[in-house]
Order: C-alpha cells, then structure tokens, then sequence
C-alpha cells in the first residue's frame, strides 16, 4: 500500500477508526523539531489509510523535513468519552487535541498543564467506573501529570519516569496502578513501593503472572532486567545483559512452566563515540530468570526492537517478532528456541494486531513509502462481517464459522491504544 501522502518518518497506529469491522492505520508524523533530545515532542500531520491503501482523511500538512523515532510520538487512539467510537488524541500545535476517529474533525482542545507534557500519552483508570478514561502526561524523564477525562488535573508526580509508564490494577480494587518507572504509584499518585540498586531509567515495563502462582508480577527493563511481585519484592534480576533496551513476556516454550522473558540486549552503542559498530542481541530468560540463550550475532545493528506477537495462526505460540534489525537482517517471528517461523522480506518498523478481529494477529512492516501487510496464511480483506470467509484455508486451523465476528466495529485493545516505541504490556492473569 502507497503510504507516501503521509510523509516521512511516521510512526503507524491501528484501530477501527471508522467503525467499519476493520481496523484502519493511522500515520503519525511528528513535528519537523523532533529529535531524541529535543523539547517539545509534537506532532505534524495525521493521515488514516483504511487497509485497501484509501487515504480516508488528514489533519495537518505533511512536512519533507520530519522529525525522527528516536522517542514517542504523542498520539495515541482510543474511545475516551465512552460513546462507542475512537477518537485519535494528540500534541498539534502545543495543546492537545481530540479528533474524531471518522473524519479527523476536532471535538476538543485543551492547553497542557505544563510547557514540557508532551513525551508520550498514556491512558489509565484512575477514576474508577469499570473503564480507562483518564490521561497521563509526561515529560522526557522526570515528571507526570494525570488529568481526568475532561482534562481537569488530579495529581502530578516527580521521579525517575522511565521512558512509558504502564498502568494495571495490580490489586483487583478497580482502579490502576501506575509503573511509574522504578516507582510504582497509586491512582492517587502515592508511591507504593520503588526498586532498588537499579541505574539509568525503565526502558519497558511488562505486567503477568510469570511463576504462576496466580498474582501478577512485574518486569522491568532497564540497566539489568528485574522481576519484582505486586507488593515490591524483588524476585530475581539478571544481569547478563549489558543494556536491557527491550523486553517481551509470552508463552515461547509449551515445554517450561510459566511464561518466558524475550529480551533484546544493546551490547554496543554506535554512538559511543568510540568508532565502533552497534551491536544488539535477543536473548530468553525462563520465569525465574535464568538465561535460556543468547544470540550469537554475527551482523551489526543495534537499534532492534522485540514484540510479542500472539495469535499469528489458530493454535499458535507465543512469537518473538523483531524488528529494525540493521545488518542486512530483516524482520522477522522467532520462536522459543530462536529460530526463524517467518521472514518479512521487507525493512521498516512495524505493527501488529487483529485486522479483522478474528483472533489472528497479523503484521504490517512500513517505511516512508509502503506499508505492507503480512498473514500466516491467504486473508481475505474484504467483508469483514462474512461469515463465510476464511483467511486461513491453506492452515486448515479455522472452519468458517470461527473466522466470522458479529458486525459492530472493532474493540481497541490496550496494547494498541497505549502504544509506544517502547513496548510493554500485560498478559492478563485473571483469565485463568
């Protein structure tokens, strides 16, 4: 699919903008400012291709000279007055804005509650009411700003903010906590408990229950990789790794107990400044933290990002999908034992998720130009509402009647609508 009306160096977000069963992609282009280091973080344009490559609407003008990647966009989407659609929510202009998913119209503006909340958007249950309707704001490192559904404030915070806070009712009282980097908060704002003897900042922050014994616990990337429970005890930390720049739970191996931690060491830096080549490499850990294995690398590249992919056929394990590779690597899915389930044969960043909501996940690998789209098996774009299609004949996983859904648009999963550069997540323990 043409995506080249966007502009450069967007970062795409999905979700079922229109309502139509399917979910549409939303580039993001950033304001021509944007750098890793630079303040504010603003976005440019927005422009939505439904999955046939129809430019359906754009909000703003797309600029040759964009911003980078190198930290989050602030746009995120997702139904935050609760009324059944998505709206798209952004950083334009410095104040921050709320568009209607369908046609890009604005329904609200407000002023931020400080020059400097603009880093990422991160959207919480603070409130309570049995949904997320709540905002966070935050700066590159140091504060947070959380603000209820009509943007009126309800408490700031100061500390090591790590780059993307993952908010989760840890407790089960119906409201969220906050993994405010090393400090985990309340949803009053109230520190709860921090991590100790940890250096730099949270890179990523993934919630589950990873020994099994019924209570989530939370793993954090960042100088080490950690594992703390809900209550602030540290479980195990492995420091094996010389920058834990991105980690991912899952189901990788049906052979071990409890969940797997996927994870993506950055061993050497390019920018050292030292003329060395960047290096990366994933590695796995099992849930009490011992390394399972490390990547040989034999190629440079330093700048991978690692996801969890679910979902990619009927039945499947959990995947490692990686990203960004650098040395002639492209994307690609590995399994639990790091070997290759399926390459993308084409380079750029990339997003996942079901399409069509069918309990598939499929994955779209894009750059300044394309966008393109990639599924286990033969997918049917069209009629997301026939009961009659089936994506997957060639896998022989699904009969008919389990690739239809009932019409209605699409629900926004968290991961989607808390999306960032630097993944995180959750892997919900209560179902079981």
């Amino acid at each position: 699919m043409d995506i080249s009306a966007a502009g450069p160096r967007c970062k795409m977000l999905l979700g079922d903008l229109n309502g139509d069963g399917r979910m549409e992609m939303l580039l993001v282009q950033p304001d021509n400012r944007q750098d890793v280091r630079y303040i504010p973080h603003q976005v440019q344009c927005l422009t939505v291709f439904d999955l046939d490559g129809r430019l359906l609407w754009q909000h703003g003008k797309p600029d040759p000279g964009a911003g980078s990647q190198g930290s989050d966009y602030p746009a995120q989407i997702y139904d935050l007055d609760g009324d059944g659609k998505l709206e798209v929510l952004c950083v334009m202009n410095g104040r921050f804005y709320v568009l209607a998913g369908e046609d890009g119209s604005v329904k609200k503006v407000y002023d931020l509650p400080d020059p400097e909340a603009h880093d990422c958007i991160v959207i919480a249950n603070l409130s309570g009411g049995g949904r997320a309707s709540d905002i966070l704001l935050k700066d590159r490192y140091r504060r947070i700003w959380a603000l209820n559904h009509d943007f009126e404030l309800l408490w700031t915070h100061e500390g090591n903010t790590g780059h993307y806070p993952w908010a989760c009712d840890l407790n089960g009282d119906g409201y969220d906590e906050l993994m405010a980097g090393y400090d985990l908060l309340d949803h009053q704002g109230n520190v709860l408990w921090s991590c100790r003897d940890l250096e730099d900042h949270a890179d990523c922050i993934w919630v589950g229950d990873v020994n099994g014994d019924g209570a989530p616990e939370l793993v954090i990337g960042g100088s080490v990789t950690v594992m703390y429970s809900r209550d602030g005890e540290e479980l195990w930390r492995y420091e094996g790794s010389i920058e834990s720049q991105h980690i991912a739970l899952g189901k990788f191996r049906s052979d071990l107990p409890g969940l797997q931690i996927a994870g993506l060491d950055r061993m050497v830096r390019e920018d050292d400044g030292k003329g060395l080549k960047g290096k990366d490499a994933l590695f796995m850990l099992d849930g009490e933290g011992r390394e399972l294995w490390k990547e040989e690398r034999q190629t440079s590249g330093w700048l991978t990002i690692a996801e969890t992919v679910s979902g990619w056929y009927p039945g499947a394990p959990d995947y490692i999908l990686a990203y960004r590779r650098g040395g002639g690597v492209f994307p690609a899915l590995y399994d639990g034992e790091q070997r290759i389930v399926t390459q993308f044969d084409h380079e750029g960043y990339a997003v996942h998720g079901d399409l069509l909501g069918r309990g598939t996940e499929q994955v779209i690998i894009y750059d300044d130009d394309l966008a393109v789209l990639f599924a286990s098996g033969p997918l049917e774009l069209s009629g997301a509402f026939d009961a009659g299609s089936n994506g997957f004949d060639s896998l022989g996983g699904e009969s008919p009647s389990e690739n239809s859904r009932p019409p209605g648009p699409l629900p926004q999963p968290k991961r989607l609508y808390n999306s960032t550069l630097y993944p995180g997540g959750e892997i919900d323990w209560r179902k079981g």
